[in-house]
């Protein structure tokens, strides 16, 4: 046993108890249906005429219903007589590569053989355009020649601003459909800027490109499918802050102000842009955000496979589990940072042999306080938070809370023989 181990190996770790954390949970059932009733509306359907060719956008994300949203948007083109096809709009994300990419939407089932309609995937953009500021507009290759672009965005709180219009179809529009080009373009001026820039930069690609209707869709704080909108290209700058308002009232939150140890037990880029959302796990990249839990110490433990060694945002925790380093791709992550500027997305924290030994590392280095009064938190990803597990030195709190549930009596951890909890 090295020094490092034998510095944690009798640190205590509490005993956690499951709770269950009550949230709003209406969502739509008939999500094809809700759909289709959408895109029946006359302001939408009298778009598309027999013959065009119309490009759906793709992302990175997690999205509930993804795949069945473009596969029924593809169905309803097609019953007009047009020829969908679909194009990874993901920025630089996918290695910024477009077999990268690809892969990136075959691990959401987004796949030709179900959606029904072609996926075209190239990092060329054309330049279609000029902002004010001399800045050039450009998007994908296949979406410019397009005879429409159907963006389809998922509109949700942002990881590293607030504004106006935050993550969803403008978004996808300024950064997405720009590929690695574009977003960098979008970036350069630094994430103090991304706000105004993700603005101006959709406007411009509103003014410039064929953008048909958007598609922006709200999930419920179980990342359940809550709303969808269809919306003309005049519609998606005044309808998509209602869409992030209604966002920002259903997401899911960690129903505790504070914490000393906050245990992540996987991060990834199909569940935020940042591994982590700082909406839920209270870390920020930029100083004037206050949002999410205050944990002194944050833990991660693994990465999600959907990520493919993408471990963008794993810095922003105080410590890791060795198996979370030995799953990155520097191909698939740097790209993020190379593109974004902000160079500690990709930074690497203090990592250890297994789980037991990261959690006692992010124990160990709570000042001011001993192993028996330490608070701890334990969660599968920020995008899960249903149920969760709470140290018994919380549970006072807990039991004056109406909106959680008591599951069960405290127990400790079980690692197996590696020490891993999973």
């Amino acid at each position: 046993m090295g020094t490092v181990n034998e510095m944690l190996k009798d640190i205590l770790i509490p005993r956690m108890v499951r709770v269950r954390q009550r949230f709003d949970e209406s969502c739509i059932e008939d999500v094809a249906g809700a759909l289709r009733e959408e895109l029946s509306r006359n302001a939408i359907a009298a778009l598309v005429r027999p013959g065009m060719r119309i490009a759906i956008t793709a992302g990175s994300r997690g999205i509930d219903n993804i795949a069945l949203v473009i596969r029924e948007v593809a169905s309803f083109l097609k019953e007009k007589g047009a020829h969908p096809f679909v194009i990874p709009a993901m920025g630089s994300h996918g290695g910024a590569t477009a077999c990268g990419q690809m892969e990136v939407l075959e691990s959401f089932g987004i796949v030709e053989a179900y959606i029904g309609c072609p996926i075209h995937a190239s990092m060329e953009t054309v330049h279609i355009g000029t902002l004010d500021d001399g800045s050039p507009v450009q998007i994908d290759k296949y979406a410019a020649e397009a005879d429409g672009i159907i963006p389809i965005g998922r509109v949700k709180p942002h990881t590293a601003f607030r504004a106006r219009y935050e993550s969803g179809v403008m978004k996808m529009m300024a950064i997405g459909l720009g590929k690695q080009q574009g977003a960098e373009v979008c970036h350069k001026a630094g994430i103090l800027h991304l706000a105004e820039n993700v603005e101006k930069f959709a406007f411009g690609v509103l003014r410039h490109a064929n953008i048909l209707f958007g598609v922006g869709l709200v999930e419920n704080a179980f990342d359940k499918t809550a709303v969808i909108r269809a919306m003309t290209r005049e519609e998606i700058p005044e309808i998509e802050p209602v869409l992030l308002d209604m966002a920002k009232a259903k997401m899911a939150r960690i129903m505790f102000d504070q914490v000393d140890v906050l245990v992540v037990d996987e991060i990834g880029k199909n569940i935020s842009g940042e591994g982590m959302d700082p909406n839920i796990a209270g870390r920020w990249i930029v100083p004037n955000i206050k949002s999410g839990i205050d944990a002194a110490r944050i833990a991660i433990l693994d990465l999600t496979d959907a990520s493919h060694g993408n471990t963008t945002g794993l810095s922003m925790a105080d410590v890791c589990s060795k198996r979370v380093v030995q799953k990155m791709d520097t191909e698939a992550t740097y790209p993020n940072s190379l593109t974004s500027t902000v160079t500690i997305l990709s930074g690497i924290p203090m990592y250890f042999d297994n789980h037991r030994y990261t959690i006692q590392a992010a124990i160990k280095m709570l000042p001011g306080k001993t192993p028996e009064e330490i608070t701890m938190i334990r969660i599968k990803n920020t995008l899960e938070l249903g149920e969760i597990e709470l140290s018994e030195t919380l549970l006072p709190q807990a039991q004056e809370m109406s909106d959680l549930e008591i599951l069960g009596e405290p127990r400790a951890l079980v690692f197996n023989e590696n020490g891993d909890l999973f």
